[in-house]
């Protein structure tokens, strides 16, 4: 018999998500609990929305502190939170300027949008020819201009016609990123590590190129941090791991500390200033309770070094998978504590492994079909990322091994 909360939920919201069979009610830390107190390990941490664990007290105590105090009040005021939390976001990440918003494919829409005004005020493109290049693979979210530029067939079909504008290269070729570059190009927007096409870590130094080609040709190189920034791979911003600093960079998921929908864009000073009152805003964008829950998050980050940790427990974890050599396992890719394991959807889909995790106590989500993703709050332990390996370890020990040995990447 169907859960009566599962029900509910079929019947009145739209069937825009397909999720595993688990009723969750609870959560502190790394553990979730469902409706009948059977506990689970999580290992998605809400697309890495959650890299501070489930109702951390801190962030909980900056949320109810500030939501008796004052919580939205439009950006038609000043208030005594949003210079704070920007102050500090502009200081960890050495950008000057930063633009509020709510949800990550709203910082990119303002990302698009200020690329596109500086391409055209700036570098002088001729009106309505700005272009901005982008890779396949991509996932930025789910607007009509974003979908309009992504390479998944599902996420277009139905929903155009789209904006134009955009062009696409493949994802770690910066010769092709070179060859698409014409007058008109002002922007490249690209994921350091693609998230949803399965963690895809590019070749090492591909930042490094792209960053000295768009210098050469006057390009903004944009990073699209917002799953991958904030300690998740190992360093405050993964573009980092190539040492380079972006012009533009997006950032989200983690920023609302796994409580609120907190984004931003930030820029190089010349590219934020092509804003000018009227031309963009948001109405909860950088309100008081967001700012304020943003600056407790940026704080934690920062004083418990998060992102070490992630370096240190990604890389146990990465070798622990590694470790396991079964032969449904076809790729183990990732950085920090963001893991991509690629399976054989001719051995197991990735679907019906995390089905099999979720009985086994472990909640983490497929990607394409193929692709396991490990990404659990930062905070994990090294205990609970080996405790965590040996139910994944017993997981393949349950699957028929009566399949040929095919040759691995570990990317």
């Amino acid at each position: 018999m169907k859960n009566p909360a599962i029900t509910l939920e079929d019947r009145y919201c739209a069937h825009n998500y397909q999720p595993l069979p688990v009723v969750l009610s609870s959560g502190q830390g790394i553990w979730l609990r469902d409706q009948d107190g059977k506990r689970y390990m999580d290992m998605m941490s809400a697309y890495s929305a959650v890299s501070f664990g489930h109702s951390h007290p801190a962030l909980v105590a900056a949320l109810t502190k500030q939501a008796g105090q004052l919580a939205v009040t439009s950006r038609a005021f000043y208030t005594d939170q949003l210079g704070p939390f920007l102050q500090l976001l502009c200081e960890m990440t050495g950008m000057p300027k930063a633009l509020p918003m709510n949800s990550g494919a709203e910082a990119v829409e303002t990302a698009i949008k200020a690329a596109r005004k500086w391409g055209y005020k700036v570098k002088g493109i001729a009106d309505q020819s700005a272009e901005i290049i982008v890779c396949r693979g991509n996932f930025a979210g789910r607007t009509t201009t974003i979908v309009g530029f992504s390479s998944e067939p599902q996420y277009r079909d139905g929903f155009g016609p789209f904006a134009g504008g955009f062009v696409s290269v493949p994802f770690g070729d910066a010769d092709a990123l070179e060859k698409a570059i014409t007058p008109n190009t002002a922007a490249f927007l690209v994921e350091p590590i693609q998230g949803e096409a399965g963690i895809i870590v590019p070749p090492e130094g591909y930042l490094k190129k792209c960053r000295e080609i768009c210098d050469r040709h006057n390009v903004l190189l944009i990073c699209d941090e917002v799953q991958t920034g904030l300690g998740r791979t190992g360093r405050l911003l993964a573009s980092e791991h190539d040492g380079i600093k972006p012009d533009g960079l997006i950032l989200g998921k983690a920023l609302g500390g796994g409580l609120l929908a907190v984004s931003a864009f930030l820029a190089r000073e010349d590219l934020m200033a092509v804003f000018a009152p009227g031309d963009h805003g948001s109405t909860f964008g950088g309100n008081p309770l967001a700012a304020a829950v943003g600056q407790a998050a940026l704080r934690l980050l920062r004083d418990e070094k998060l992102a070490d940790t992630a370096q240190r427990l990604g890389e146990r974890m990465l070798a622990g998978l590694r470790a396991i050599q079964h032969p449904a396992i076809r790729a183990i890719r990732g950085r920090g504590l963001l893991i991509g394991m690629d399976l054989d959807p001719a051995v197991i889909t990735a679907r019906e492994f995390c089905e099999r995790l979720m009985q086994q106590g472990i909640l983490t989500k497929d990607t394409h079909d193929t692709v396991v993703r490990f990404a659990p709050p930062l905070i994990i332990t090294a205990d609970e990322i080996d405790a965590a390996l040996t139910t994944i370890r017993h997981v393949f020990e349950t699957l028929s091994t009566a399949v040929p040995l095919t040759e691995k990447s570990y990317a």
